[in-house]
């Protein structure tokens, strides 16, 4: 197992009607701004009893945060918190609220231009504190410290993250998920199973709770996904899935083990030029990529053969090949298609991809740091 450091102060508040404990975490008289996306909230029922929750509170709303949310959208956001000298956010929504809340946090602290902080990656020296109300499992933005943000006007999307950008508290009510449409739970069942394979799917190093933890969100999400899909006011399919994408990305599974991360990158850029769904991106990239890299993962892929899928061949492989075969049928199986074709994107889109990925530096990606365009251009080739 790798020498690590594990820290994780987010406070989490989970279960029915524990949005009331935001009267609790946030004092009286506090200038708040709250953030948050589209309708949903409303026709969830969410809003009112954040509103309801917030009533000891001065507060300011700020809504329209997009998916991918941009850093245009994000900048007026921080100009209003700042013209309302508000003194902590509220993020209501999905990860992409909360990860625009975050670059505010970040923002509204930041001496120059803010887009530094994502393309020259100029450290977060402080931000304002933050708590939030997940109304999506995907992400794990709930009880993390890194968020990504999209420039549309120069259709870039990049990551960023600072140890002060761990929400102070998270509240998730599975409940509040009953009225999300199928792509959207699809998408964060996706976003979640990769998550876990980032950081799993990469080479031993003796590390057996991480592994055994990993493997048992993984084989949690096999499990519930298509249930919590069929049924989706199954109040402990719901919850499975909102925890599972929590644990997935808080720092726990990751802790002393190598983390893969390529397909994210690469992806991000098939985001950002294409308009794609984040999960979409992950569900066309990763089955191409560990075909691509199969001999490099190949004791952890037999691993993940025979550990998260059940399946038994002497051949080690034929049991990779069933690996990737039963990942890639599941994302399908979840009506998220895997090839970029599917998407109406051809093998001439795919310069263009590389060349953003060398622009933004992700020329050394991957656990071993050599997946560099070269290889991204044939792994996205697979991906055809």
């Amino acid at each position: 197992m790798l020498n690590f450091t594990f820290y994780n102060p987010t406070r989490i508040h989970f279960g029915k009607g524990q949005i009331a404990h935001i009267t609790e975490e946030i004092p009286k008289g506090t200038r708040v701004l709250m953030t948050y996306g589209g309708g949903s909230v409303h026709r969830n029922g969410v809003y009112d009893q954040v509103r309801a929750a917030l009533g000891h509170t001065k507060l300011t709303e700020f809504g329209g945060i997009e998916a991918n949310p941009r850093f245009e959208t994000l900048m007026r956001a921080t100009k209003k918190a700042r013209e309302v000298d508000a003194e902590f956010l509220l993020a209501v929504g999905g990860g992409s609220v909360i990860d625009g809340t975050k670059f505010i946090a970040a923002a509204c602290h930041f001496q120059g231009d803010a887009w530094d902080i994502l393309v020259n990656k100029v450290p977060i020296k402080s931000a304002m504190p933050f708590g939030t109300v997940l109304t999506l499992p995907a992400t794990g933005s709930e009880m993390n410290s890194g968020a990504v943000i999209t420039r549309t006007s120069t259709q870039e999307k990049l990551p960023f993250g600072s140890r002060y950008l761990y929400p102070q508290f998270s509240i998730l009510d599975p409940s509040t998920t009953f009225t999300l449409p199928p792509r959207q739970v699809a998408n964060g069942i996706v976003d979640a199973f990769v998550h876990v394979l980032e950081q799993y799917l990469t080479y031993p190093v003796q590390a057996p709770v991480q592994d055994r933890f990993a493997e048992g969100l993984l084989r949690t999400l096999i499990e519930i996904g298509p249930q919590t899909l069929a049924e989706p006011h199954d109040y402990n399919a719901r919850a499975g899935l909102m925890w599972v994408a929590t644990m997935a990305l808080n720092g726990l599974i990751g802790a002393g083990v190598p983390q893969d991360w390529s397909s994210h990158m690469i992806g991000h850029e098939i985001t950002a030029l294409h308009g794609l769904d984040h999960a979409q991106t992950l569900a066309i990239v990763l089955p191409a990529n560990l075909q691509y890299r199969r001999s490099a993962k190949h004791t952890k892929l037999v691993q993940y053969a025979r550990r998260v899928w059940d399946l038994e061949d002497e051949n080690e492989e034929a049991l990779i090949d069933g690996a990737i075969d039963h990942t890639r049928n599941f994302f399908t199986s979840l009506n998220v298609p895997t090839r970029l074709s599917d998407y109406g994107i051809g093998s001439d889109a795919i310069p263009e991809l590389v060349a953003r990925l060398e622009r933004h530096g992700m020329v050394k990606l991957g656990e071993k740091r050599d997946v560099n365009p070269k290889v991204s251009r044939d792994i996205l080739l697979l991906a055809v």
